[in-house]
């Protein structure tokens, strides 16, 4: 049945004489896939009244027949964990796991299950908005012409109103960073903040930096302080100052003041580095080891730093001035080398391609062009290495400084 047709339809009793007519289903957010109906809101007369669905004897397309001559003729008045399909649902955004998009529900589609009602599905197809909008006869007709099932749906209230699930639809937590993202984009502010609350802290920080820098510059500037500091702290350290470069200087102050102690000095030392350079391109997450350091330690300081991983493929060898001495990849620590193993015998000997932090993008192209490495290690004077340019980050800054490929219009 189609919740926007069963809207305006009567209402009969036992006699079958019209009590009043749908305004609104009400649906219990309880965690299930598909939510059950638990009543009817029906206007009689000037009032809008709530009839509990076991009150329902009949629901059907041309309305519903109670079981009753008596309902509680009191003003309807939302509990908690209640939702109306109409008001709260219908023509809002919702997110399709499946489909991993923002869509909009033209309506909704309720069956009858054994002695319950159950929310089945959202239909976003033109045709249905049109039925809708079209004469009253064609309306209790269902046109599922796009229906995405219900149990595959992450539904966001309205603007004043949040619409929380008690338990959040388990597939959010299975999609990647960068459909998060997308989904964070195409959200509105609101449904946009209650997604965030949705996720584990760190799923959100990870989300955020796939995210566009004008989005994100958005983001944390519509975020309460505590909120966007926290995303920032729990980003990779050159996502994060990327992030903040785009504030201004109060709002920059403000955040890292939000911040831990440390993960605003690390921050800050890095938003010293002028933007084009290595500097500003680096991140200063690294493993660091000393040459008579075991591998069996080595391993434990990689465990104490697994959050990181998709940033940590190497470790950097330094001597006991802090010096670089080799960077050593993970494959030879974790499957070549024996726990025993001093980190000496993995240095092959071979200087590393290291650069300065004030060397510019188009030197850092070339370096990584001719070594064919995955990063390259910044040192400072002293050639102490305070960081390591990556791929990955080289590609989005080259991607940035491309001018935009504007195509001809073709007239005919």
């Amino acid at each position: 049945m189609s919740v926007a047709g069963l809207t305006a339809r009567p209402v009969r009793d036992t006699a079958g004489e019209v009590v009043g007519r749908i305004v609104d289903l009400v649906a219990r957010w309880d965690g299930a896939a598909y939510p059950p109906v638990t009543g009817l809101v029906v206007r009689v007369g000037l009032r809008r009244i709530f009839v509990p669905i076991a009150q329902v004897a009949e629901l059907a397309r041309n309305g519903a027949r109670l079981s009753t001559v008596r309902v509680d003729l009191r003003d309807f008045r939302r509990r908690e964990g209640e939702v109306l399909l109409v008001r709260d649902v219908i023509d809002h955004q919702l997110v399709d796991i499946d489909g991993v998009r923002v869509i909009r529900a033209s309506d909704l589609y309720i069956v009858r299950l054994a002695d319950s009602y159950r929310l089945v599905g959202a239909d976003v197809g033109m045709g249905t908005l049109l039925r809708r909008i079209g004469p009253s006869r064609w309306r209790s007709r269902p046109t599922p012409e796009r229906v995405i099932d219900w149990g595959a749906v992450q539904p966001f209230g309205q603007p004043g109103r949040p619409l929380r699930l008690r338990r959040p639809n388990a597939g959010l937590r299975a999609l990647r960073p960068a459909d998060l993202a997308d989904l964070l984009e195409e959200l509105g502010r609101s449904q946009r903040q209650e997604l965030l609350g949705h996720l584990d802290p760190q799923t959100a920080a990870d989300a955020v930096e796939e995210m566009q820098p004008a989005n994100v510059e958005q983001l944390l500037r519509e975020s309460p302080t505590e909120q966007a500091a926290g995303l920032l702290a729990r980003m990779e350290p050159d996502e994060a100052v990327d992030a903040l470069r785009d504030l201004d200087a109060d709002e920059r102050t403000e955040l890292l003041a939000a911040m831990p102690a440390e993960q605003a000095r690390e921050l800050g030392e890095l938003l010293r580095y002028p933007e084009g350079q290595a500097g500003g391109l680096m991140t200063n997450r690294m493993v660091l080891a000393h040459p008579d350091e075991t591998v069996a330690k080595v391993r434990q300081r990689l465990r104490e730093n697994l959050e990181h991983r998709e940033e940590l493929d190497e470790v950097v060898v330094v001597d006991e001035d802090g010096k670089l001495v080799d960077t050593v990849p993970l494959f030879d620590v974790l499957l070549l080398a024996e726990p025993d193993q001093q980190m000496a015998d993995l240095v092959a000997g071979r200087w590393p391609v290291a650069v300065a932090p004030d060397t510019p993008l188009p030197t850092l192209v070339e370096k990584f062009v001719q070594s064919r490495a995955h990063a390259l290690v910044v040192v400072d004077a002293d050639e102490r290495p305070v960081g390591r340019v990556l791929a990955d980050d080289l590609i989005d800054a080259l991607v940035e400084a491309l001018p935009r490929v504007r195509f001809p219009r073709v007239v005919e």
